[in-house]
């Protein structure tokens, strides 16, 4: 296979009828043309490093023109159609950043005992292109998931992340790991993202805990509910509020407890200031204009990591 800037890669759906992806090649690592391909595709306008399989064909930008892997693509006539999109060059080697679906691979194939050259070949691919697939946020075509789920014997649904209505934590332990306190400053760090937490209060009921979106505005923790809301219940009392991330594909997690008074935000400038710079509006829906504020008394953190590190 031989492309050029420009040129579209398309590939076919495994399944008879359905659409595939095509997506323009915006850069070529090798000066001849032949793969692997950085290609921003058409659905979803990211860029990723591709390396076709047999499933994909190039299709010529000036003429139209197409080949399947494997086959020398005649080259367009650049005198004739336009000038030449300049020579390729070779990209420096990118500092790892793993999507969640490498991540997952990676620790399937470290589970199963198996180095990169090894699975790459059972999985009939490159070992270039599996490692890119564990160090950055590839999206994998299905055949080639397919084939990595096989090789590592999982599912391409696993890989995915496909088993997320599971409850958190069935994923499998480190061999080694390691709990440690978290400092202030790094559980400060790690509430600031804001997102989604769960704040512990006392209801006529009963204890209850509920997930609710929250910000973080000078240290403090503010989230938006209804009046008569169970989350409405903590204002005017001391209240538990925990954030955390499990991590199914290494079995690493951490977790922020932060205890503190709330109340009920009823100045105009601070409810207008949480409003507009809400990073979200509540998952939950409905009406929700009240606005809680937990000032922390006492923050504390824990984190689960590979033994040794």
């Amino acid at each position: 296979m031989r492309a050029e800037l420009g040129d579209q890669l398309v590939v076919e759906s495994p399944v008879t009828g359905a659409a595939g992806r095509d997506g323009e090649i915006v850069g070529i690592r090798h000066a001849d043309g032949t793969p692997p391909y950085e290609v921003r595709w058409s659905d979803t306008g990211a860029v990723t490093l591709v390396f076709p399989g047999p499933d994909a064909h190039v299709r010529g930008f000036w003429h139209g023109q197409g080949a399947a892997v494997g086959s020398a693509r005649p080259r367009t006539d650049r005198t004739e159609a336009a000038p030449s999109a300049g020579p390729a060059t070779t990209a420096p080697r990118r500092v790892p950043h793993p999507g969640d679906i490498g991540r997952r691979v990676a620790t399937e194939r470290r589970r199963a005992g198996l180095t990169r050259q090894e699975t790459a070949r059972r999985a009939g691919m490159a070992p270039e292109y599996l490692e890119y697939l564990e160090e950055q946020a590839a999206d994998p075509t299905a055949a080639c998931l397919a084939r990595l789920a096989g090789v590592l014997g999982t599912t391409p649904v696993a890989l995915r992340g496909g088993d997320i209505d599971l409850p958190p934590g069935q994923g499998q332990a480190l061999l080694h790991p390691r709990m440690r306190d978290l400092g202030p400053d790094e559980c400060r760090r790690l509430l600031s993202a804001s997102g989604v937490g769960r704040v512990a209060v006392s209801t006529p009921r009963g204890p209850a805990v509920v997930p609710v979106n929250y910000e973080v505005v000078d240290e403090a923790i503010a989230y938006r509910t209804a009046p008569d809301s169970v989350p409405a219940a903590a204002v005017g009392s001391e209240v538990a509020f925990e954030v955390d991330h499990l991590d199914e594909a290494t079995g690493q997690g951490w977790s922020v407890l932060v205890v503190g008074y709330a109340r009920v935000v009823t100045e105009p400038d601070a409810v207008r200031r949480l409003t507009e710079g809400a990073h979200a509006s509540p998952w939950a829906g409905g009406e929700r204009e009240m606005w809680v504020s937990i000032r922390p008394t006492r923050i504390t953190g824990r984190r689960i990591t590979e033994g040794g590190r």
